[in-house]
């Protein structure tokens, strides 16, 4: 039996990803030990100048991102098994685990940087995020192509999941926009101001609108009517 026919083993997965379950474990353990030290307010959001405007207490700075790490990783793990089109997963397996990672390594920067903020290190965010973001976007990209036909993981549009060509070739684009979001959004955090900002937003829906558009056009034509 070849490893694409094999049915998804959520167990085996999860013993394959034990970096992440190692880069989980710590994020938790840190927000033990990080929560006794944090202020009573710790800022939890900055506006598009890279001002905090918005502050949590102790306890959501502490193991509200953490927390939100654990529980995505996990559904990310568990979903495909509810998924009418399991077997597919098998087919992705690399790339499913390159978003995986991605993902968490996004969030435990995010967390190192609030956190190092909340602690009074001069931590420009405005700076760090629009770069990690810029990262993980190059990630997606790189994968994207590999994702087979599925419900839950890629570019999900009713034209992508009402035809396979429509999805196999929308992800084809879709990679390709990922990454430039991804160098635009690199780039732009070495803008100052809240340039940076409005430029990764336009960078990162720009590409999810091109490729929404793009596979429904691409279904219509190939569903037109012959005169």
């Amino acid at each position: 039996m070849t490893r694409h026919n094999e049915e998804y083993r959520w167990t085996e997965i999860l013993r394959q990803d034990w970096p992440l379950v190692f880069v989980l474990s710590g994020l938790v353990v840190a927000a033990f030990v990080i929560f006794p030290l944090l202020p009573e307010r710790v800022p939890m959001h900055w506006n598009a100048a890279g001002e905090v405007d918005r502050y949590g207490s102790r306890f959501t700075g502490a193991f509200a991102i953490p927390f939100l790490t654990v529980g995505i990783y996990v559904g990310m793990l568990l979903l495909p098994l509810i998924d009418p089109r399991r077997a597919n997963y098998t087919k992705f397996q690399t790339a499913y685990r390159a978003l995986r990672t991605g993902l968490v390594l996004f969030l435990t920067v995010l967390y190192a940087a609030v956190t190092a903020s909340a602690l009074g290190y001069d931590v420009n965010i405005s700076r760090v995020v629009p770069m990690a973001l810029g990262v993980f976007f190059i990630i997606i990209g790189n994968y994207l192509t590999q994702v087979r036909h599925n419900y839950f993981v890629g570019i999900r549009t009713p034209w992508t999941l009402a035809s396979e060509e429509v999805w196999r070739r929308t992800h084809r684009l879709g990679g390709f926009l990922f990454v430039a979001a991804g160098i635009i959004s690199i780039f732009a955090a070495l803008v100052p101001g809240p340039l940076s900002f409005w430029v990764t937003i336009a960078a990162v829906i720009g590409a999810a609108v091109v490729a929404v558009v793009y596979s429904a056009v691409l279904y219509f034509q190939s569903n037109k009517t012959p005169k």
